[in-house]
């Protein structure tokens, strides 16, 4: 495990379910190799994670332009917190905030305007 320069915590597990697989007695061996594969994961996990969404010049986050993208796929907020594991009150709130962003009253209308920025 390890933490970045902002105190972000994470981690990347090996595990195999012998009871000594053999990589394990590399693990001494490739010890800085695994390291440095946990901070290039973490660094491009991070990057993905962190991923804002502009639409028409403006910001959504990685979650509004998330909770729109599945609206797009007709599903509505009940179904998206089944997807993403989250509440539906959360899915709402995201979607609240990302027709608030786009200056939209309706989720239809901010998945049309999310949909002329894929074509553009």
């Amino acid at each position: 495990s390890m933490h970045d320069h902002r105190g972000r915590f994470a981690a990347l597990t090996f595990a195999s379910n012998e009871a000594h697989p053999p990589f394990l007695r590399s693990l001494t061996r490739y010890e800085k190799a695994m390291q440095l594969v946990a901070i290039n994961v973490h660094i491009h996990a991070r990057r993905r994670l962190a991923e804002d969404c502009v639409v028409d010049g403006i910001t959504l986050t990685r979650r509004e332009f998330e909770c729109l993208k599945w609206a797009a796929c007709g599903k509505s907020a009940w179904d998206i917190s089944q997807t993403l594991g989250v509440s539906k009150r959360t899915v709402t709130f995201h979607q609240e905030n990302a027709k608030a962003k786009l200056g939209v009253r309706t989720i239809n209308q901010a998945v049309v305007r999310m949909a002329a920025r894929a074509r553009s």
